[in-house]
């Protein structure tokens, strides 16, 4: 079985898009094979495509007709370019390496023909042929054919093509730069003029499938509320927008393949503004002013995305909340002590958040946007108020405490935030609030933002092991110290003394900074 589309007509430079877009959506273990006479533009698809993967305009590709294949290793993956003009018999391919290439990257065929069946039966095959002459210009026409798993995302590679029209991005001189990615299952590309007056993101989020159901008959994603497609981002987006803040805008959309074309709020995430010499507790001051303001956006029943679609934000419930905590027993807690988590120690975890799960649980419910801290704020220094703070990760947002955004960005996993900077922030947070909530109860926010504090930073300890060790992506490990400081600070509150206890028997203080080993 195979799905089969059609472009006809394209310019080249519109060929050069399709092979940007093309290798923005390229995986390790992806087969590309490129069909056609002399001439009919192989070559030029191929090097467009490894070029924008590389994001290297200028790096020299050249042709394997003799040496049959050439290997490239880029910031996403490897590519390994292949010609079969001139091999000899269709098993020799094997000789080539392509196992291997596929094994460590992605592999570009001209000239598959000459492999006969020694191809991967998953792959994507594109026919470039002649196409009409349109305003004095010669144009390709493109079928392309998908085999395996391409049968579906052949039809994304072409909804991918139509979204980036759709936005706008027809103009020749338009390229298609992938970013590299961090911890998230979503992608980004840069889309810019050569001229550099437009400019916007693509978001590639697929939706995506539920894990393994592992309580309640519910997977882990379920439980905890995470967002499983474009759908809440642009809801959420859309009215963060109409309470005027700066969340992006949305150019083009297609919810059903999972692409958004956004604004480009810039590259100037606080770090970054910091290392430019923007004050610290001016960026954070800045962003509590957003949660002040946020404090009095009421929530609406249901977001709308489309027309004919909508986006209800979940409770922050006990099930978040416990399940989250439990990400300490599942992950760090076997890379401190090598051994899972036994049944009594689980069981007097549970004992000592129970309680606290159920105050919090009774907060009033206002927005969190979950991911509130710098990595996910742009400085839009040139912006008024609140717009000054570009928000950027907010698809997860649920209806709870608004205590958690604000320790989520007070005490930054990434970044030092000084305890006096952070004290300050939070007595300036609750003076504003003061002024424009009668009956607000500082003390009892206090104890919310420590138990949340004292929640969040678990789980990040866990996520943290997760990735180390799921994932291979050991840099994380180099915020866990970090992050205990700030546990031990939550933990100091008076009502979490109980809770205290158990973190000092279970991770006492000698080994609370210890780096796991994998």
């Amino acid at each position: 079985m195979s799905e089969t589309q059609s472009l006809p007509d394209l310019s080249e430079p519109q060929l050069l898009r399709l092979a940007q877009e093309l290798g923005f959506l390229l995986r390790p273990g992806d087969t590309i094979c490129l069909h056609g006479d002399l001439g009919a533009g192989k070559t030029t698809f191929t090097r467009a495509l490894i070029r924008s993967v590389a994001n290297d305009d200028d790096l020299d590709i050249p042709s394997p007709t003799f040496t049959l294949v050439q290997n490239y290793e880029t910031a996403r993956l490897g590519i390994a370019h292949f010609d079969l003009y001139r091999l000899g018999a269709p098993e020799e391919i094997d000789e080539l390496g392509l196992e291997h290439a596929l094994t460590h990257g992605a592999a570009l065929i001209e000239w598959p023909e000459r492999a006969e069946d020694a191809l991967p039966a998953d792959r994507l095959d594109i026919f470039l042929n002649d196409g009409a002459v349109v305003s004095d210009c010669e144009t390709r026409s493109l079928r392309l054919e998908g085999h395996g798993s391409w049968e579906t995302r052949v039809l994304r590679l072409v909804a991918l093509h139509r979204v980036v029209r759709e936005a706008g991005f027809v103009d020749d001189d338009v390229r298609l730069t992938p970013i590299t990615g961090d911890a998230s299952a979503r992608h980004y590309a840069r889309l810019t003029s050569i001229t550099g007056d437009k400019r916007a993101l693509v978001m590639d989020w697929p939706r995506q499938p539920d894990g393994p159901p592992i309580r309640d008959q519910l997977a882990y994603s379920q439980i905890a509320h995470l967002a499983e497609g474009t759908m809440s981002f642009v809801a959420i987006a859309e009215a963060l927008r109409a309470a005027n803040f700066s969340a992006p805008q949305i150019f083009a959309r297609d919810l059903d393949n999972g692409f958004l074309v956004l604004e480009d709020l810039g590259e100037h995430e606080f770090k970054h503004a910091m290392m430019e010499g923007s004050s610290q507790e001016e960026l954070w001051r800045a962003a509590t002013d957003v949660l002040i303001a946020l404090r009095g956006v009421p929530i609406p029943s249901k977001l709308s995305a489309t027309a004919d679609k909508a986006h209800v934000l979940p409770p922050f419930d006990t099930g978040v909340l416990d399940i989250e905590t439990e990400l300490l027993l599942d992950w760090y807690w076997p890379a401190i002590r090598g051994t899972e988590a036994p049944p009594d120690i689980r069981k007097s975890y549970q004992a000592a958040w129970s309680e606290i799960f159920d105050t919090l649980s009774r907060e009033p419910h206002r927005w969190v946007l979950r991911d509130f801290h710098s990595p996910n704020l742009i400085w839009l220094a040139d912006r008024p108020g609140v717009q000054r703070v570009g928000l950027i990760d907010f698809q997860d947002a649920l209806a709870g405490p608004a205590a958690y955004d604000l320790v989520s960005l007070l005490q930054d996993a990434r970044i030092d935030v000084d305890e006096a900077i952070e004290a300050r922030l939070l007595t300036h947070y609750l003076a504003k609030v003061q002024q424009s909530e009668p009956g607000f109860d500082p003390d009892a926010f206090r104890f919310t933002y420590a138990a949340l504090g004292a929640q969040r930073n678990t789980k990040i300890l866990g996520i943290f092991a997760r990735l180390a060790k799921r994932d291979g992506k050991l840099r994380y490990l180099a915020h866990i110290p970090r992050v205990w400081r700030y546990l031990t600070r939550d933990l100091a509150h008076p009502e979490l003394a109980a809770l205290a206890q158990w973190y000092d028997a279970a991770f006492p203080p000698n080994i609370r900074e210890k780096i796991p080993a994998f």
